[in-house]
């Protein structure tokens, strides 16, 4: 009797322990993915996922938790134990979010341990196949005429369609009628379709239908042209210098995890941007890993409030918000 109270008493003071770097991971980790399988995101995260999990020793499982604008997968990392064993992948909506939504579940700010950057992602400015317009002068100009009757799709408030779609708007004076989508992916079929007419989505998810015809491209959202898309113009060269962006992503972990424990995640991402075959398949979908010094804790840190400062302005001009 006295040995089993001993042993669970041992037992409970070894749980009690912080997590150390020397020991952990010794099991799964969960990589949180706020947007729809298939999407440009959910991509990002399984090239990651694999090579992150050769050198932490242990599977990195994606899962997709949808919905709210990309809030609700970032509400169970927030929530979850801060132990590392529960990391979120997301985009530049981390920096959209403290303004776009008055009220949520967690602290978008304060209730994440940032681990690093990965990698910055262009957008392109696509039509449906028979839209009559062929350049973005073109199409500027049947929007405004459309107006309201014109529709652009995107994946919510706050995600990188969305962001983008604004801007776009914001940029031409007009409003267009937006139809939210539960995903980019999903968003990509209603162009397919024919049932939208625009959809400004990341290179990651958009560049095998440019390539194969099956819809038509305006304009890349960078200073430069893409070398992926030498012939698509940039949208300054398309008279919209004003709708630019690049989706950052990131990884975090929840408030209070250990540094001992970020950091090795932060190792781990390092490595897997370093990986060959990560950066073959980041080239061929039009983008690049960010650098070792940027896909660390600090560095993702200072990134991330300068782009709440950033978007603020922009994003209470559109006038846009949750309840």
């Amino acid at each position: 009797m006295f040995h089993r109270t001993l042993m669970a008493a041992f037992a409970v003071f070894v749980s009690a322990l912080p997590v150390s770097a020397e020991t952990f991971p010794d099991r799964t980790v969960q990589l949180i993915v706020p947007y729809a399988a298939g999407g440009p995101t959910d991509v990002v995260a399984r090239l990651l996922s694999e090579a992150m999990g050769r050198d932490l020793g242990q599977s990195v499982v994606v899962e997709n938790v949808t919905g709210a604008g990309g809030t609700l997968g970032a509400s169970r990392v927030a929530q979850a134990k801060p132990d590392g064993y529960t990391v979120l992948l997301h985009h530049i909506n981390m920096a959209t979010t403290p303004t776009l939504y008055r009220r949520l579940p967690y602290d978008p700010v304060n209730g994440f341990e940032p681990i690093g950057l990965v990698t910055p992602v262009p957008m392109t400015i696509l039509g449906r196949r028979d839209l009559p317009a062929n350049t973005l002068a073109e199409l500027v100009e049947w929007l405004r005429a459309k107006g309201e009757g014109a529709n652009l799709a995107d994946a919510g408030l706050g995600a990188a369609s969305q962001l983008c779609g604004t801007l776009l708007q914001h940029s031409i004076g007009t409003r267009v009628t937006t139809v939210p989508v539960r995903g980019t992916a999903p968003a990509m079929q209603e162009l397919l379709s024919g049932r939208v007419d625009v959809l400004c989505d990341q290179t990651t998810q958009t560049l095998e239908y440019i390539r194969n015809g099956s819809v038509k491209v305006f304009a890349v959202t960078t200073p430069q042209r893409l070398s992926v898309l030498p012939d698509v113009p940039t949208t300054a060269e398309g008279g919209q210098p004003g709708v630019q962006v690049m989706i950052w992503h990131g990884l975090y972990a929840p408030q209070g995890t250990p540094r001992a424990v970020v950091d090795r995640l932060s190792r781990a991402l390092q490595f897997a941007l370093r990986d060959p075959k990560l950066i073959q398949r980041f080239a061929d979908m039009g983008t690049v890993p960010e650098s070792q010094e940027r896909a660390t804790p600090d560095a993702h840190r200072a990134f991330w409030a300068s782009e709440v400062q950033r978007w603020r302005p922009i994003l209470q001009a559109a006038g846009q918000y949750a309840d």
